[in-house]
This record gives C-alpha cells, sequence and structure tokens, in this order.
C-alpha cells in the first residue's frame, strides 16, 4: 500500500528570490515599440515654448520640429502623433484641409526629417477652431453644438490632405458617429487604401484633459459631453469600439487611461485588433507634481502606470513619457 504524501507547499517567493529569476518569469515588458510620443508645434514662434501645466513639454516652433524628430528618432522613439497650435483658426477647422497649411507642413517637415519615424497626424477640429469644438457648431436646443455629418465631409478633406502630405496613419479623435466609414472611404478614393486608421474609438469626457488645452493655447470653454462619452457608461464604451471595429479601424484606442482600464480590458476581450491607450495631460500633470512635492518616486510611478495599460491589454501607449522611457530604458 502506498502511503499518500502530503500536498507540497508551494511558495510562490520562490521565483521572486533574485532579480535574473524576477526577470524570467516577469509577465509583461515596455519597449519602445510599444510607445507613440505626442508633439506640440506651434506657428509663429522661433523658440520652444514651455507648457507650464505639464513640466518637460513644450510647444515646438516649425524651424525645429526636423531636429526634434532627428533626435527622438536617434533616442529610440519610432512613432509620433503631431498637434498643430494654428495661428490661422476659423469657425471650421479649414486650415486643415490646405495643402499648405499647418497640419500639411508639420506632416512633410516630419517625414523629410526622418522618413523611418511613424508619423501620425491627430484628425481632429479643436486646435484649428476659433470655438475650440471638434468640428461644424451649429446651434441645437438653445445651445452649441457639433453638427456630426458636417463634420464628417470636414474630416474627409482633412484626412486626404494629410495623407497627399505623406502622413503614416491617420487618427480621427473627434468621436463623431461613422468617421471611420467617412475617411475610410475618402482615403480608398483618393487612392490611399494602405494608409491606416487609428481610431480614438472609445474617448470619454474627461476632466483629465485640462492641461492638453494650455498645451495647445485652446480657448474652449463649455463641454463635450454630446458627442464624447459620459465616463459612467461602460457597456456603451465597448459598443463604440466595436462599432468602429466594424466600420474598418485598423487600430482601437481608450482614452484616457488610469482611470479606464476596466474598459481596456473588456475592449481587449471583444477583439483581436491592435488597442492602443492614451495616457493624458492630466495623469502625467499629476504625476510630474507629486513628484515635485516629493511624495512619490516619479519614474517608479510612471514606469508602474504603463506597465497597467499593458496588463490591461494595451499594445500601444501614447504617452508624454516616452522621450523619458527611452532615457530608462537605455
Amino acid at each position: 500500500m502506498i502511503n499518500k504524501l502530503p500536498a507540497p507547499d508551494f511558495r510562490f517567493r520562490r521565483l521572486r528570490r533574485t532579480g535574473v529569476i524576477r526577470d524570467l518569469v516577469r509577465e509583461y515588458r515596455l519597449s519602445m515599440d510599444d510607445v507613440i510620443l505626442p508633439i506640440f508645434v506651434e506657428e509663429g514662434i522661433d523658440q520652444p515654448v514651455a507648457v507650464a501645466s505639464m513640466p518637460g513639454v513644450y510647444r515646438y516652433p516649425e524651424a525645429q520640429l526636423a531636429q526634434k524628430v532627428q533626435n527622438l528618432w536617434n533616442k529610440g522613439v519610432k512613432a509620433v502623433i503631431l498637434f498643430g497650435v494654428s495661428t490661422h483658426k476659423d469657425e471650421c477647422g479649414s486650415d486643415t484641409w490646405n495643402p499648405q497649411g499647418l497640419m500639411a507642413r508639420m506632416i512633410r517637415i516630419a517625414k523629410a526629417a526622418q522618413p523611418q519615424m511613424l508619423v501620425i497626424s491627430d484628425n481632429c477640429f479643436c486646435e484649428y477652431t476659433t470655438h475650440g469644438h471638434c468640428g461644424v457648431v451649429h446651434e441645437c436646443a438653445g445651445h452649441a453644438d457639433v453638427d456630426n455629418d458636417a463634420t464628417l465631409e470636414n474630416l474627409q478633406r482633412q484626412a486626404v490632405v494629410a495623407a497627399q502630405s505623406g502622413v503614416d496613419m491617420i487618427a480621427p479623435s473627434g468621436m463623431q458617429d461613422g468617421m471611420i466609414t467617412a475617411i475610410r472611404s475618402a482615403l480608398d478614393e483618393a487612392g490611399f487604401p494602405h494608409i491606416p486608421i487609428m481610431s480614438y474609438s472609445t474617448k470619454f469626457a474627461s476632466a483629465f484633459y485640462g492641461p492638453f488645452r494650455d498645451a495647445v493655447d485652446s480657448s474652449f470653454k463649455g463641454t463635450r459631453a454630446s458627442y464624447q462619452m459620459d465616463p459612467a457608461n461602460a457597456r456603451e464604451a465597448l459598443a463604440e469600439s466595436l462599432k468602429d471595429e466594424v466600420e474598418g479601424a485598423d487600430i482601437l484606442m481608450v482614452k484616457p487611461g488610469i482611470a479606464y482600464l476596466d474598459i481596456l480590458a473588456a475592449i481587449r476581450a471583444h477583439t483581436t485588433r491592435p488597442l492602443a491607450v492614451y495616457q493624458v495631460s492630466g495623469e502625467y500633470a499629476m504625476i510630474k507634481a507629486a513628484a515635485a512635492a516629493g511624495v512619490i518616486d516619479e519614474k517608479a510611478i510612471a514606469l508602474e502606470s504603463l506597465l497597467a495599460f499593458k496588463r490591461a491589454g494595451a499594445d500601444l501607449i501614447l504617452t508624454y513619457y516616452a522621450e523619458q522611457l527611452a532615457d530608462w530604458i537605455n
């Protein structure tokens, strides 16, 4: 008769004993292949302008964009997304579909500086309109609102100009219904079926965006709650992204990040498309402020936050820490 032996006492700490062992069994890792750096470019300046609410972030003059892109590439940053700070604003953001406008010029400069850099255009209108909304505004029930379908027509014009200027990827951020179908059809008809679309597919009407408005010198007052998502709605958040997938989005995105890890995980469970997350200005600014106050270790907190996005299901991370991450990894 064989005596039954007691079950072995499994000790999880065996695989935490040394740094080498911990590295061997680590489930998620950060690399420069994971990150996209937002860059702000302002018309009419000749020196970088610091964004007061986002330490370490600047609005760059066009004349310095080429060198900035080359320096980033040399450090290991492989993808950038461009935001323009325009002095040619109007009611509909027409500068964005002007082949000589700021958006088109930024793209051409960045691609000429380093052809291998993945250059993404943020396709919206808030930085290019006098009212700061994300499209054509009309009066509805006594208040200003964005006209969805009129905005789609302008998005089509804008996306085609971006493609003609040499952009590698289109990233529509305005949360207009049907925007992916509209942009995809316009790109295909214009001879750009190879240009992918990274959709801001689930973008919330969040309080975390405050410092971004400093970054783009926005005069916006009011709310975008009629077209951006209610932070309380998880089922709708999933539906928004899955709808953009059906419309042809190549990459889906959740914005903001750290308060919406559950949304990231839910979308990840329902799609095989690459999934991005935007660690937005407010998230970045809070880490910076806490570090400046001496109450946290900035590098440790930043890395832990970025890993949380990977763990929740993100493949790509848009983050203002991308350049610093290159230093940390190197």
